[in-house]
């Protein structure tokens, strides 16, 4: 049995508490609000980010980070991109001595577009960080439905050391050492579902989404590969795999920002009525930054960031892409 400090109430962070103590650790989770935090002590229910999942009392709670990370074996990291700095940065000198850390969050700093393990590994000044990602909506991952993930670090031994923590029947984790293209899939799949979302918002067929979703996953690999990740890993498990079930799945926060812009909402209105984070409206512009200083292609990803950050209607994005200058597919 190990002691786990996951960092970050969300669904998540949530989920993935319960896939450790089925697992037989010890499962400690920190969240930033105490009241919040008093509420799901009491309830044994997460209702604002994994609601209709009974959490097991064994799971401990709390808003004290002293107490979270207390003699942890191994700590989880699954805060917004967004926080992710701040929140670590106050985690700092609580984790010098942890012998494992794993970062969960699918974004890219936007100030400095590294991605969440390098960034981990700056704050509290040691590493390798491990990073879990793959195709693993929540809710689905909280009631054992089975799940299969990539754990990838530069360190092989604390890659496996995550795949034994959190394997069971239900989560199958493979592991990698493409650390850049592992996180850069689990990010740039967000920005590519939010324009799945559009589609499905507008009114567009099968046709379209799949088109959508295989010139996304283009786009993704030749980023990708500008910034070292091995082209493969975006035909895996934290590539594909995730890119389709976060364009396809009706849990899918950021599809669902999609339609609902397909469908005339504007940015502000639909930001306004979330508990949780669309990871994809923030990495859409970092991954546009990435690109432009790479000199790479990624049209989806600019239509994106028009459409959110610019203003720029569905319809008119969707004419762009159509209308761009036809070429060969490969190249």
């Amino acid at each position: 049995m190990a002691n786990i400090c996951i960092i970050g109430d969300g669904g998540w962070g949530t989920a993935l508490a319960l896939v450790l103590h089925r697992n037989g650790h010890a499962v400690r989770v920190w969240g930033a609000f105490p009241d919040y935090i008093a509420e799901i002590c009491s309830t044994h229910s997460n209702t604002k980010f994994l609601p209709g999942v009974a959490l097991p009392p064994e799971i401990r709670w709390t808003a004290d980070r002293a107490e979270a990370a207390a003699g942890t074996d191994a700590t989880v990291i699954a805060v917004p991109s967004r926080y992710f700095t701040d929140v670590l940065s106050s985690f700092s000198p609580l984790l010098r001595s942890c012998p494992l850390l794993v970062s969960v969050t699918k974004g890219i700093d936007r100030r400095t577009h590294q991605c969440m393990t390098d960034v981990a590994e700056k704050v509290l000044g040691i590493g390798p960080v491990t990073a879990l990602s793959g195709p693993s909506i929540a809710p689905e991952v909280a009631r054992g439905i089975p799940t299969a993930v990539v754990a990838a670090c530069r360190d092989n031994e604390k890659a496996d050391a995550v795949q034994s923590l959190f394997s069971n029947t239900a989560f199958r984790v493979y592991t990698s050492d493409d650390v850049t293209g592992v996180e850069l899939g689990g990010a740039l799949k967000n920005v590519i579902a939010i324009a799945a979302g559009v589609c499905d918002g507008i009114g567009f067929g099968d046709n379209s989404k799949a088109a959508l979703i295989t010139r996304g996953l283009a786009e993704m690999a030749r980023l990708g590969a500008a910034l070292g990740a091995h082209p493969s890993t975006f035909a895996g498990l934290s590539g594909m795999g995730d890119l389709v079930v976060t364009c396809a799945s009706r849990h899918s926060r950021n599809r669902m920002v999609g339609e609902r812009l397909g469908r005339g909402e504007s940015m502000e209105a639909i930001l306004k009525s979330m508990e949780q984070v669309a990871e994809g409206t923030w990495t859409c512009a970092a991954a546009r930054e990435l690109a432009q200083a790479h000199k790479v292609e990624v049209p989806i990803t600019d239509e994106v960031f028009s459409i959110i950050h610019e203003g720029k209607s569905p319809r008119e994005a969707v004419e762009s892409l159509m209308t761009r200058e036809v070429k060969a597919e490969r190249g």
